[in-house]
């Protein structure tokens, strides 16, 4: 059983994709979450027109649903497409693009979590050179977050399914973290402690959790194998978690794993509905 204080927020680029985007902050609201979180809503534009941000942003206030977390641009997700800051030429300059729109549109929801997805390796570019590409992008979107009051994240995604990816590790993902604080001198890059898919990676969970979590700005969950609803794979959630707040982390846990099949409400029957609002 997890903990009561427990806070949760539901991605719904993951979960209620039944439901056409708009619609899914009242779907969440109605399955009693008070909280979501989203990946960059549209994948293909880092700069959507100005209505369609005002659609979105009436639809999370009317849900009565608080944003809790953003990603910036990063191409197709899910997918082999992951991220974007540290790839050369057009996609690079379209992060670049949607650093200020998402942070904007992030303060006038009051999310104070903005993801950076780090980029893939890709054929004919120098590894050293997307290296420095991406500390430049990550220290422009550390600033955006720190003008609007919000903390930039960096995560690890796992190898098997995201081979370019670079950051396969925490540890990996918290030097980088490290390595943006440093060039700003903000203080405000955190990592992302997705346990997926540092449980995809092989990683001793509480190791890292013992080891990492002063520098965590968030967490997310899905158990593993499978991305499934924790009881679908291997993982001990409800330990992960209680080894998280014994640690000192009392921030967000995200649920972002894929719904059953078909999905709808056996997706969360693991969390008694009495759990779900944040604002219990």
């Amino acid at each position: 059983m997890v903990s009561p204080d427990t806070r949760f927020t539901v991605n719904i680029s993951l979960l209620f994709t039944e439901f056409p985007l708009l619609e899914r902050p009242a779907a969440a609201a109605a399955a009693g979450f008070d909280a979501v979180e989203l990946w960059w809503p549209w994948p293909d534009t880092p700069t959507p027109e100005a209505a369609e941000l005002d659609a979105l942003r009436g639809a999370l206030r009317d849900a009565g649903t608080r944003l809790t977390g953003l990603n910036f641009y990063a191409g197709q997700l899910p997918g082999p497409d992951r991220g974007a800051l540290s790839v050369p030429g057009e996609e690079s300059d379209r992060f670049r693009a949607n650093i200020d729109v998402a942070a904007d549109f992030a303060a006038s929801l009051e999310c104070r979590a903005l993801n950076a997805l780090y980029g893939n390796r890709v054929e004919g570019a120098d590894p050293v050179e997307q290296d420095r590409l991406a500390l430049e992008n990550l220290t422009y979107a550390a600033r955006a977050a720190d003008r609007v009051g919000a903390v930039l994240l960096v995560e690890a995604l796992n190898k098997p399914e995201s081979p370019h990816y670079p950051l396969v590790s925490a540890p990996a993902a918290v030097e980088v973290v490290q390595r943006v604080n440093a060039a700003t001198g903000l203080d405000n890059a955190r990592f992302l402690m997705d346990l997926y898919h540092l449980a995809m990676n092989g990683e001793d969970l509480p190791e890292v959790i013992e080891r990492h979590t002063a520098l965590t700005g968030h967490v997310q969950i899905a158990d593993s194998p499978g991305r499934g609803a924790p009881g679908t794979g291997s993982l001990d959630v409800a330990d992960l978690l209680a080894r998280l707040r014994k640690a000192g982390y009392d921030g967000w846990v995200g649920l972002e794993y894929k719904p059953g099949d078909p999905p709808g409400p056996q997706s969360f029957a693991w969390l008694p509905v009495p759990l779900r609002a944040s604002g219990r």
